[in-house]
């Protein structure tokens, strides 16, 4: 589904209520703004409900957010903000479940009409913030690499890899919007915000106080106990991302590199540093004609063909162990069932150092004659002890008994009955990785991954996976996760 797709829909919604409104007030509205009220409403309450299914996706793509704004506001004018954004990280899933509600509510209040210049305002300043972010994610693309964005004197030609927050999560998972195409859709959308804002005595009204007061409390319970219960209970209701059930990794990986491959080189982009002016040459006409745009005067970007099959996280699916090697290859063709744990973090903190003894062997060299040769041995001189500084940690304790009260059980059935198992987590300290191994006494591997990546796999943290020679067989909460025997009847055959 693309984004016309939906506008055609909204459209066709908002004109479907329109009519419905006006037929039982007799046709005493202004059809315009009844129109747009109900056509925005439907967008916002759209635009809620696909992030209301997929919460911790949201809160995962505000971190991003928050993170890029401490770097950009650092040194600027705007640096008093800085120290907010940690705390905002912090509680991001909060933060996530609070948005998604307004933006639902705000939309329920826009169709359902009542205290119409207070939801306009809201409507007004909650669409500014979005077109804040879409823009800025948008912007950052003319920001090079160690240029601040309020620089914007340095600012070079748009390359969108310069971009570090790529997709402002807009639809969520459901649809993946280019940041440019965002930016355009909120600025767009502002205009019926301002309407709103000058004309709210002209919006319509259904119902009594009463009964919207009621209608829009339900949705706000409903809306906050719906996002809960696809993350805190639960993974997401439905799963909008690549790592779905069924699909196989390792074909999906390489059908997407070798997409990514065959991209071609289609035309260059040209841009005058001084006048501004942009041409695009057919890329056979730049190899004739390149030396009439010297680096000097014009910037060049390259435009590419896009790939038959679009770029996802499973790209990115890439596995190594605690020594650093890559180990993707075998993990995806391992031929039996395989349990995969799924930890995007670890959930501690270092508490300390602590000094221990350890034993240090010192070799020397022993000659021993064979025949006429003279060969060296290994000696041992003497056995000592030497001091090493272990770092120590904290865990979180109810983080800890997920692993070893919920999840290890589990796995301990399955080992019994020769299953492999192994977990992954982020890039980690491989003391820290151990040291948490030991607390929560797991026998199996703990391997690393980028967390993003394995975000992208499991919500829940710890998550478990079911993988056969690449392909995912299943996937669970680690509060929904069954007993080994019941995993076994339903999903190993």
């Amino acid at each position: 589904m693309t984004l016309a797709t939906l506008i055609i829909m909204f459209a066709i919604a908002g004109a479907i209520l329109t009519a419905l409104i006006g037929f039982s007030k007799g046709g005493k509205i202004n059809w315009l703004v009844s129109f747009l009220q109900n056509f925005t409403g439907t967008w916002f309450i759209f635009s809620g409900a696909v992030k209301a299914i997929d919460p911790l996706g949201t809160a995962f793509k505000m971190e991003q957010y928050f993170a890029e704004f401490v770097r950009a506001f650092e040194g600027t004018w705007l640096s008093f903000l800085v120290p907010v954004f940690p705390k905002l990280s912090t509680a991001s899933a909060t933060f996530s479940v609070a948005m998604v509600t307004l933006e639902i509510i705000v939309g329920l209040a826009l169709i359902l009409g009542g205290r119409n210049k207070l939801t306009s305002w809201v409507f007004l300043i909650t669409l500014a913030f979005f077109t804040f972010l879409t823009g800025f994610t948008y912007l950052t693309g003319y920001v090079p690499d160690g240029v601040n964005f309020f620089d914007v004197g340095k600012w070079g030609p748009y390359v969108e890899t310069n971009m570090k927050v790529t997709d402002c999560g807009c639809f969520g998972d459901f649809i993946k919007l280019k940041p440019y195409t965002s930016f355009i859709k909120d600025l767009f959308l502002l205009i019926p915000a301002f309407i709103f804002v000058f004309r709210s005595k002209k919006m319509h009204s259904l119902f009594t106080a009463p009964v919207r007061n009621v209608v829009l409390s339900l949705t706000t319970v409903g809306t906050v106990l719906f996002c809960l219960s696809n993350y805190i209970w639960n993974e997401p209701i439905v799963d909008f991302r690549p790592f779905k059930n069924g699909v196989n990794i390792r074909e999906r990986k390489l059908a997407e590199e070798e997409a990514a491959g065959a991209v071609q080189i289609t035309a260059y982009r040209l841009k005058n540093k001084s006048s501004n002016q942009v041409v695009e040459l057919p890329y056979e006409q730049y190899l004739k004609e390149f030396k009439n745009y010297p680096k000097e005067e014009w910037t060049a970007e390259q435009v590419k063909s896009e790939p038959t099959i679009p770029h996802t996280k499973i790209s990115d699916f890439d596995i190594q162990d605690v020594q650093g090697n890559n180990v993707t290859e075998q993990i995806l063709t391992l031929p039996e069932y395989t349990f995969m744990l799924v930890a995007y973090k670890l959930y501690g903190k270092n508490s300390g150092k602590e000094t221990i003894s350890m034993p240090d062997t010192i070799y020397g060299v022993d000659s021993l004659r064979v025949g006429d040769s003279l060969q060296l041995k290994p000696k041992v001189l003497s056995v000592a002890n030497k001091q090493v500084e272990k770092d120590l940690y904290e865990w979180d304790s109810n983080y800890a008994a997920r692993w070893s009260k919920v999840v290890n059980p589990v796995i301990q059935a399955a080992e019994k009955d020769k299953v492999r198992t192994f977990a992954i987590t982020g890039f980690e300290d491989p003391g820290k990785i151990d040291d948490f191994r030991h607390t929560v006494q797991s026998a199996y591997p703990f391997l690393t991954a980028e967390d993003i990546m394995l975000k992208t796999i499991m919500r829940s943290n710890p998550g478990v996976v079911l993988l056969k020679n690449g392909t995912i067989v299943q996937k669970w909460h680690y509060k929904q996760l069954p007993s080994y025997e019941e995993i076994k009847a339903k999903f190993m055959k």
